[in-house]
C-alpha cells in the first residue's frame, strides 16, 4: 500500500491465458434502464484517466465497422473480413485536427466498440459544495459521449442524493455509485469501499439516491472487506430492492487492492442472485479475456479499467473479436497515430479553457502527457528511451516534439511494418499511478 493508498499494480500477477470459448461472446446490448449499452462494453471509472478528453479518445478509438457497412461508406481498400482502421483514423482526425482544435462528431456508442463512459470518481461532498466554475471541470461532456455515467463517492445519503441530482441536471444519462475505490484517503473517510462494512448505511444511500433521481442508478463494488467479510451477494440483493438498474462487481476484495488474481466465480454468484444486470469487473486484458468472463459468469457486460490505458484499441478488438473471432494488433504506426491524436486532443482542450476560471481549465497538460506516453509506450521497441526523453520535458509542446522525433526515427527504420508486442503492453502498467482504477 502506498502512502496515498493502493498503488494500482504495473502488471497482472500470473494472468492466465483463455483460449476462445466456443459460444460465449460478450453480448452485443444491455440495458440499464432506458439506457440501451450497445456493445455490452464498458470503460473502467479511473481517477486521473477518464477525463472527457480521454473518454472521447476511447469512444473514437473504438470505433468499427462490417466490410459491406465500411464499404458503402468508404468503398474498398483491398482485402476482406472485419475493417476499422481507417474508418478509425477518420474519427481521430475530426476529433484532433492539425491545429489542435477539438469538435464534435456524430459518433454514438452504436458504432464504437466501447458502449459506455464513465467519469473519474468524484466526491459528492465537493460536488455538492464547489462553485459552477468548478463543477465544469469535473462534469464537462460532450454529445459524442452519450451514453455517459457520472460516479461519485462518499459517505453522507442527503449529500450523495443532493450531488445525484446535480448529475442529473448536467444532463447525464445515468449515475452510479463507488463502493469500490481501496484508496486509504478515500477509505478513511467512509467512502469507496469503506463503506462495505456498513450495508445499513449503503441501503440508506440506495434509498436516498433513488429517490433524488429518475435516471438509471447503479453501484459498482467489490465483493467486501477481506475474505472473512464476502457481502457482495448481500449488496446485490440490497441493490435490486432498492431499485437500482445495474451493478459492476470488481471480483476482489479491499484488503487484496490490485494483487492477486480477480475471482470471477463471485461473478457467477452475484449474476445468479441478482436479477438485474451484472457488469463483470478485474483482469480483463485481451478479447480473449472479455470472452471468457462472460462463459464462465454468464454476466451482462464487462468493464474494463487498467487495460485501456495500455490498449486503447481493447474494445475496438473485442468488437472484431466478436464478429469474426480474430483481431487487430496496432502496429508501430498505428500507436505513433494514436498517441499523437491524444495529445492534440489535450493541447486543443487546452487552449479552448484557457479563458475559462481557473477552476474550469484544462490546465498544463505536460504531465498528462506524460504519464499517457508511459502506459502506451510498454511493448515498443526502444520505448523505455522515449520515456526517458519525455521525462525532462517541461512542456505539452515539448513532450509531442520529443514523440514525433521518437516515432519518425522508428518507422524510418523500417519499424512502422512490424505488429508491435501487444501482449507487452496488456502485461504492463505504470507503478506511479495512485488511482481507482477499473481492474
Amino acid at each position: 500500500m502506498a502512502g496515498k493508498g493502493f498503488t494500482v499494480k504495473k502488471e497482472w500477477d500470473n494472468p492466465t491465458v483463455y483460449a476462445m470459448p466456443a459460444n460465449a461472446r460478450v453480448p452485443a446490448e444491455m440495458r440499464l434502464g432506458p439506457v440501451l449499452v450497445a456493445p455490452a462494453t464498458v470503460l473502467a471509472p479511473m481517477a486521473g484517466v477518464t477525463d472527457t478528453v480521454f473518454r472521447r479518445f476511447i469512444r473514437h478509438a473504438s470505433l468499427f465497422s462490417t466490410t459491406s457497412e465500411f464499404e458503402d461508406q468508404h468503398g474498398t481498400e483491398g482485402g476482406g473480413g472485419f475493417n476499422t482502421r481507417n474508418l478509425q483514423a477518420e474519427s481521430i482526425r475530426a476529433l484532433a485536427p492539425e491545429n489542435g482544435a477539438a469538435i464534435d462528431s456524430p459518433v454514438t456508442n452504436a458504432q464504437s466498440g466501447c458502449g459506455l463512459l464513465m467519469t473519474e470518481f468524484t466526491s459528492a461532498d465537493g460536488l455538492a459544495r464547489m462553485r459552477e466554475t468548478k463543477r465544469r471541470r469535473y462534469l464537462t461532456f460532450y454529445d459524442d459521449e452519450h451514453p455517459i455515467g457520472a460516479q461519485l463517492f462518499g459517505a453522507n445519503p442527503e449529500t450523495l442524493a443532493e450531488a445525484a441530482r446535480i448529475v442529473e441536471e448536467t444532463g447525464f444519462d445515468l449515475v452510479d455509485l463507488n463502493l469500490g475505490c481501496p484508496a486509504k484517503r478515500v477509505v478513511g473517510s467512509n467512502g469507496g469501499s469503506g463503506l462495505l462494512r456498513d450495508l445499513p448505511r449503503i441501503q440508506e444511500i440506495f434509498k436516498a439516491v433513488r429517490k433524488a433521481v429518475t435516471i438509471p442508478f447503479t453501484v459498482k463494488f467489490r465483493m467486501g472487506w477481506n475474505d472473512k467479510d464476502i457481502v457482495c451477494l448481500e449488496l446485490a440483493r440490497m441493490a435490486e430492492g432498492e431499485g437500482l438498474n445495474g451493478l459492476a462487481l470488481h471480483a476482489r476484495t479491499r484488503e487484496q487492492g490490485y494483487s492477486g488474481q480477480a475471482r470471477w466465480e463471485w461473478i457467477a454468484r452475484v449474476k445468479q442472485a441478482a436479477g438485474i444486470p451484472v457488469v463483470g469487473n478485474g483482469d480483463i486484458r485481451t478479447p480473449e479475456d472479455a470472452a471468457a468472463m462472460v462463459a464462465q459468469t454468464g454476466c451482462d457486460g464487462v468493464m474494463i479499467g487498467r487495460a485501456a490505458a495500455a490498449n486503447p484499441w481493447i474494445f475496438r478488438q473485442i468488437a472484431q473479436y466478436t464478429a469474426t473471432g480474430s483481431f487487430d494488433r496496432p502496429t508501430v504506426e498505428d500507436r505513433y497515430s494514436m498517441i499523437r491524436a491524444y495529445f492534440q486532443m489535450l493541447l486543443g482542450e487546452a487552449e479552448a479553457t484557457k479563458d475559462l476560471p481557473r477552476d474550469a481549465r484544462l490546465g498544463e497538460t505536460a504531465g498528462k502527457m506524460k504519464q499517457f506516453a508511459t502506459w502506451f509506450t510498454h511493448g515498443v521497441v526502444g520505448g523505455a528511451n522515449l520515456r526517458r526523453s519525455i521525462y525532462h520535458a517541461k512542456t505539452g509542446a515539448e513532450v509531442l516534439e520529443r514523440v514525433d522525433a521518437f516515432f519518425t526515427a522508428q518507422i524510418a527504420n523500417g519499424a512502422g511494418s512490424e505488429v508491435a508486442q501487444q501482449e507487452d503492453g496488456l502485461a504492463e502498467f505504470p507503478e506511479d499511478l495512485s488511482v481507482c482504477s477499473g481492474g
